[in-house]
């Protein structure tokens, strides 16, 4: 399908939150599902359409409508509506970081693969910053937690996120959505869709987001954090017989909008030019809307962003895919999935929060992916169901990450490399129902990789500080999934589940004058098992559960190592041995026509079993001057992520004679996010509230309405964080915000 989804950083999914209809995923079976009954929810977690209730494996869905509503434009915010996720963006730029039940990876480079798979419309963006966009018409997103490979084209150890983007239409729709709030923000979306021919069908949508800035400049008052996006999206489908399904997807878009800026959260004793030489004390912020920046006009020019630049980026990213369904007979279905995307960052951030040239930063990244996948199914399906398939998948990433140290360290550092990642694979699954009530389902996966790191060099006044740049990395893994099913009765089912997911090792590609801070990481291996219950209490109320346990092997954490001039620098490294262990609770409740509820749980803890380090807290200066640290055992310590996450919404609808007036609230509670760096840079827990008033007609194709999100101005932070020399920073949430919404569809 062809998709204009070009994201922020790539293309992840999709522009408009705009129409509302979950139209399901073509699915590799083509057998057509039963009529959903009312209030069910189908998905294509398994590529094929089933009952999320009838799907064993511990899911989320929400779709392209409610997401509109609760304003949720980009992947990150979707900590808020899922339990057990949390996604940060490391040092308040475009790099996330993804942790679903625990399994994270701490990483502000852009080169390491996650450990939540990201996918558009079943293809995978396995570059991080690619995933940083704008999402737009998208029918549904269904988060799924736990180990996925047998069923993906890629490995990972902690979960997916699937986007299913709304396809073209049989009658001819169109629809604009709009917002204008507080600060300025501003979001316009629209889509055109319909038939061609009898059997070519076309939908073109877009999105342009602009302003929002909420933070000033604390010395010159200057405002900061502007949006300036433009995305789209074009999708063809032609169906030439029954048995084949094409369908083209062309998306792209740039984004030149401002970064949000960082805090002090404690006092920042500066440097005068010249290392060593105090310079003057910038008193912590009170206003967390309060930021500074100030580059060397030579610095940022030669980024290619001015001498008066803020910080801000520059992103432009396209590409394509190409789905292709075709019968093979009467009885094999064949589904090929052919994708290229291409994405050029471009980002300038100041981690100091000042005007002093102590750590200002610049990333310049040419990232390029290609995949193929090719499945098989059963064209109509009995008691055996299965998928078997390969995959292809190559990236290549060149950057440049250039950072400027002049007052702190006295020199600018530039770190550039090359590095290309090749991965084939084999993977399969089948479920076959021994009775009515029972089923067993296994799958298998064997995956080769071959990563490459070439001609790292970081140059300080422009001479490298070693030569040897060159790193590899092979991953050959075997994992699989075996799971029981019981249906107790046809509204209530019963699994367990043991699986083992893998992520590839990679390289820490920090600036660094340490060799060895670049030798490669070893590929982290999970061992998951889970048991859990899906049961439709009564006709309005389904209640779901879950509980899982862990056993991390070579779990991938960001250590220390101690540069004897320069003192702790970040390196990523293995833990031999951890555990996680937790569980979610999900209930979805509607008490009476037009009243709709959701409530949902999630716990998680974890400890290292085997594991030692240099701790960072101990690394100082001994008598000769020379940086020196101490060794610690971990084992036993807690691992650094949130224990509980907490969310809801309460959504009801009021008839008024041929109108309606929709009211939705929704709410989220994230826990204390610790830091290994110490408690100073623990994140707080915090409450978050949004909600929405909409007035339409009950027969008509226009609504208004009016939102507030954040509504009690709760301050919290989304990261803290400190870069050389002392400079301690925080990135704020946004404050409240408060504004207009307008639609209309025909």
């Amino acid at each position: 399908m062809m998709k204009f989804d070009i994201t922020s950083s790539p293309v992840i999914t999709g522009l408009a939150l705009l129409a509302s209809g979950a139209h399901a995923a073509t699915a590799d079976a083509a057998d057509p599902p039963p009529p959903p009954q009312a209030g069910e929810i189908i998905v294509t977690a398994q590529h094929r359409q089933q009952s999320v209730q009838d799907v064993g494996i511990a899911i989320s869905v929400i779709d392209g409508a409610e997401l509109a509503k609760r304003g949720v434009g980009n992947v990150n915010q979707l900590q808020y509506q899922t339990p057990s996720l949390e996604i940060t963006p490391a040092f308040g730029g475009g790099q996330p970081q993804f942790r679903l039940r625990g399994v994270g990876f701490e990483d502000y480079a852009s080169n390491n693969t996650p450990t939540v798979g990201i996918y558009v419309d079943d293809v995978a963006y396995p570059v991080p910053i690619m995933t940083q966009g704008v999402l737009f018409d998208v029918a549904r997103v269904e988060v799924l937690r736990g180990p996925q490979g047998t069923l993906y084209g890629r490995n990972t150890t902690g979960g997916a996120i699937n986007f299913i983007t709304n396809k073209p239409t049989s009658k001819t729709t169109a629809g604009i959505d709009a917002e204008y709030g507080r600060f300025g923000t501003a979001r316009i979306e629209g889509y055109v869709s319909g038939p061609l021919t009898d059997t070519l069908k076309i939908r073109l949508s877009g999105v342009t987001e602009q302003g929002g800035g909420f933070q000033h400049n604390r010395v010159t008052g200057q405002g900061l954090g502007d949006a300036d996006k433009l995305f789209g999206r074009g999708v063809i489908e032609w169906t030439p017989s029954p048995a084949v399904d094409l369908t083209l997807n062309i998306h792209g878009g740039r984004d030149k909008s401002e970064n949000t800026g960082l805090y002090l959260f404690n006092d920042f004793p500066t440097q005068a030019y010249g290392v060593g030489t105090p310079g003057p004390v910038i008193p912590a912020d009170t206003d967390h809307r309060a930021t500074g920046w100030g580059f060397d006009p030579a610095f940022s020019t030669a980024a290619g962003f001015g001498a008066n630049a803020k910080p801000q980026r520059h992103n432009n990213s396209h590409g394509a895919s190409f789905d292709a369904g075709v019968d093979l007979g009467d009885t094999v279905r064949l589904t090929s999935i052919t994708a290229y995307d291409k994405l050029i960052r471009r980002e300038l951030n100041d981690w100091d929060s000042s005007a002093s040239q102590e750590s200002d930063t610049f990333w310049h990244s040419r990232v390029q992916t290609f995949s193929q996948e090719v499945r098989l199914a059963p064209v109509h399906a009995d008691r055996l169901t299965w998928v078997v398939g390969g995959y292809y998948g190559w990236q290549k990433l060149q950057e440049l990450f250039r950072t400027d140290f002049t007052q702190s360290l006295g020199f600018i550092t530039d770190t550039s490399y090359t590095q290309r990642a090749r991965s084939i694979s084999g993977f399969g699954q089948a479920e076959y129902k021994l009775t009515d009530r029972l089923s067993v389902t296994g799958g298998i996966r064997y995956e080769h990789e071959r990563r490459t790191l070439r001609d790292f060099a970081t140059a300080i006044g422009g001479t490298p500080t070693f030569t040897d740049g060159n790193r590899d990395q092979t991953l050959d893994k075997a994992t699989g999934k075996v799971e029981v099913q019981y249906h107790l009765t046809p509204s209530a089912l019963l699994y367990a589940s043991a699986s083992k997911g893998v992520k590839s090792g990679g390289f820490t590609t920090y600036n660094s004058p340490q060799a060895d801070q670049i030798d490669s990481f070893k590929p982290e291996t999970l061992y998951a098992y889970e048991i859990g219950f899906k049961t439709e209490l009564a006709r309005r109320l389904t209640f779901n559960g879950a509980a899982f346990y862990y056993d991390y092997h070579n779990q991938q954490v960001l250590g220390v190592v101690v540069d004897p001039e320069n003192g702790a620098i970040g390196r990523i490294t293995n833990a031999p041995r951890s555990r996680i262990y937790g569980g979610e609770l999900e209930l979805v409740y509607t008490p009476i026509e037009g009243l709709k509820l959701t409530q949902s749980l999630g716990y998680k803890g974890g400890q290292y079993v085997r594991y030692t380090d240099i701790d960072s807290t101990t690394v100082h200066k001994d008598a000769s001057g020379t940086y020196v640290g101490t060794g610690v055992n971990f084992a036993g310590k807690r691992l650094p992520f949130t224990h509980w996450s907490y969310q809801g919404s309460a959504d009801y609808t009021v008839p008024l004679g041929d109108y309606a007036i929709e009211a939705q609230a929704d709410y989220s509670y994230r826990d204390a996010q610790p830091s290994f760096l110490g408690p100073v840079f623990q994140v707080k827990g915090y409450w978050i509230a949004n909600a929405t008033l909409t007035f339409k007609p009950k027969e008509g194709s226009w609504y208004i309405g009016v939102y507030g999100r954040n509504l009690f101005n709760q301050h919290y932070d989304l990261v803290r964080n400190y870069f050389l020399p002392n400079a301690e920073i925080a990135q704020p949430g946004r404050p409240v915000t408060y504004g207009l919404r307008i639609g209309f569809h025909i």
